[in-house]
């Protein structure tokens, strides 16, 4: 006996509903497009005619109102590879425990909660944090060394909550499977979750990373300084970094027609550092998938 099914034709009003929400999606992403393009169109035009080879290698002179950047961009790195060297073992270790070994429980989600609100908190908070921790307990002084710890502070749950969420994507046989095979723990997670999970380990550690490089209220208490026309010699010395040396240039600054220019320089550069971490994280991201894929 054949049973047939017809099948129903969606009536007018929901092709109409369905119709208008479309139309109000691609205005939506119509529009934040405009507004992206419109942003680098403006900051472009005025940044890249103070941009060349004297103003990315020489230090500032004359009150900054001439000269380069190159002590703060040489200050920005050095404070973002403390953040990583800080952030990335840290928060890896930490999912890895929170997902692999740590029991289901009150407790479990009580942790999880509280990283959940430590990425909330405003920047500003870690950097008096900082200064508590690294300036005054532990004498580091306003330094590198305290404000590239304060940021990695600031990026660690967000590195925690990325490479947990990238841990929770693979699915369990692959952890079955090894367990079956008479492997450990630890050898399970090595060779059959970690290596699958690295990519958005990766993407989720360096956006983190973006964004601190981009922070200043937190430098701004732990150790970055308004004019150095030298680089550090040590983690202990103060220095320069572009999100700061913007924030001065584009508000502080005594003479701002003067300093607009440089200032307009400064943001192009910052966001094309920003820029050149994603890609990267991206680029990483697409090869490790496809090496874990074959």
């Amino acid at each position: 006996m054949k049973t047939s099914i017809k099948k129903s034709r969606p009536s007018h009003k929901s092709q109409l509903t369905e119709a208008i929400g479309f139309l109000f999606l691609r205005l939506s992403v119509s529009l934040v497009l405009i507004i992206i393009l419109y942003f680098f169109y403006d900051l472009g035009r005025k940044g890249y005619q103070a941009i060349n080879w004297p103003f990315l290698t020489q230090a500032p002179r004359h009150g900054m109102t001439e000269g380069g950047i190159f002590p703060a961009i040489v200050g920005t790195f050095l404070i973002t590879m403390i953040t990583a060297l800080l952030a990335i073992p840290l928060g890896l270790g930490a999912a890895i425990y929170l997902n692999e070994y740590a029991r289901p429980g009150r407790l479990t989600r009580l942790i999880r909660l509280s990283i959940r609100n430590l990425a909330g908190v405003p920047s500003i908070v870690y950097g008096l944090f900082g200064v508590i921790l690294f300036v005054n307990f532990f004498k580091f002084g306003t330094s590198i060394l305290s404000a590239g710890l304060t940021l990695g502070l600031l990026t660690l749950p967000w590195t925690i909550t990325a490479s947990e969420e990238a841990l929770k994507a693979i699915p369990d046989s692959y952890r079955e499977g090894a367990l079956a095979l008479g492997a450990t723990r630890w050898q399970m997670i090595r060779t059959n979750v970690l290596p699958y999970a690295i990519p958005g380990i990766l993407t989720g550690a360096i956006l983190g990373l973006s964004r601190a490089a981009g922070e200043t209220a937190p430098i701004m208490f732990t150790g970055a300084a308004f004019y150095l026309p030298y680089l550090p010699h040590s983690l202990r010395d103060q220095f320069m970094a572009l999100p700061y040396h913007l924030y001065i240039m584009a508000t502080q600054h005594q003479a701002i027609d003067k300093a607009r220019p440089i200032a307009y320089g400064t943001a192009l550069v910052l966001i094309a550092l920003v820029v050149i971490l994603n890609l990267t994280a991206i680029i990483i991201r697409g090869k490790l998938r496809r090496k874990w894929r074959h």
